[in-house]
């Protein structure tokens, strides 16, 4: 199963992405993990968080432009090597990763990843058995 990411625009000024986070604590949605990128002009904050849809309605509201995509969220131990075996059977289907980011606890790391072809990686991680997260497992 996919989870839904945001995917916030933001300019490249002070105090945008704090504008994001107040905007986020004031409806009471909570961050689960975020990646920030960023060019010259614009940034772009990728979210996960605990209500997608409220998000969603609040961000706009304040003027953000939001963007939903779906990626996948695995669990893997949190031991050298663990990521490496699953990019690699990935890889070997010929999944290119768009992009990813994580975040550990304890002795799980979670990996949200954009595959390229996000069912046929799910159809890959599943055939593996790899934990693959869902919103409520996060």
């Amino acid at each position: 199963m996919t989870i839904k990411q945001l995917s916030v625009f933001l300019e490249n000024k002070t105090g945008r992405i704090n504008d994001v986070t107040k905007t986020l604590a004031k409806y009471d949605i909570n961050m689960h993990a975020f990646s920030m990128a960023e060019s010259t002009d614009f940034g772009i904050l990728r979210l996960i968080v605990s209500d997608v849809e409220k998000a969603v309605e609040v961000l706009r509201a304040e003027n953000f432009a939001v963007m939903l995509t779906d990626v996948v969220c695995i669990g893997c131990p949190n031991v050298a090597g663990s990521l490496a075996k699953v990019l690699d059977y990935l890889a070997a289907e010929n999944i290119f990763i768009e992009y990813m980011y994580a975040f550990a606890q304890g002795d799980t790391a979670h990996v949200v990843i954009r595959p390229s072809n996000v069912d046929r990686c799910m159809e890959i991680l599943n055939k593996l058995n790899c934990n693959v997260l869902t919103k409520n497992s996060l």
